[in-house]
């Protein structure tokens, strides 16, 4: 479901690209100082929050209420980098989709494109997860959980320290 929430986030902004919604790409650019605060911090909060929980005994599978939880924290954490609807303007661009006589269809089948290969790299990566996390039973999880929440707590650092230094230059 965390893949799913990432694949919408992609999907959503390549919607926005390749339908050449320029007022809402520019609103998005211009507010990417305010994007980026808030994905630093839902980034520091999913890092803590990692790093400090125990393990699962129960997979999200089994947990009905972890199931939205997970797709709606990947989704905001994937709609809040002000790096991704820049990402797909250039992609976009680079496929001569940039122009407004473009015809609607094939932006929309390259968008489902996009949503579909998201989708795709979500599925396998969370399968090859699964399939280690079976052979790995007696690894001590709670290793994990420290090393990807400190991980992500220094993403989130990096990317505040790289706002402010944005903002104070």
């Amino acid at each position: 479901m965390s893949g799913l929430g990432a694949a919408t986030a992609d999907g959503l902004y390549g919607l926005i690209a390749g339908l050449g919604l320029t007022f809402i790409t520019n609103f998005l650019v211009e507010q990417q100082g305010w994007i980026h605060f808030i994905g630093s911090v839902f980034l520091l909060y999913i890092g803590l929050k990692i790093f400090v929980s125990k393990p699962s005994k129960i997979s999200a599978k089994a947990n009905g209420n972890n199931v939205f939880g997970a797709y709606a924290s990947t989704f905001l954490l994937t709609i809040t980098n002000p790096v991704t609807i820049l990402s797909f303007l250039a992609i976009f661009s680079g496929l001569g989709m940039s122009n407004s006589n473009n015809d609607t269809i094939t932006s929309l089948v390259v968008v489902l494109g996009v949503f579909l290969g998201s989708t795709l790299w979500w599925l396998i990566l969370s399968s090859v997860t699964g399939i280690l996390m079976n052979r790995m039973k007696n690894f001590p999880l709670n290793i994990v959980n420290r090393i990807s929440g400190f991980i992500i707590l220094m993403f989130g650092l990096w990317s505040m320290y790289n706002l402010m230094k944005s903002l104070f230059t």
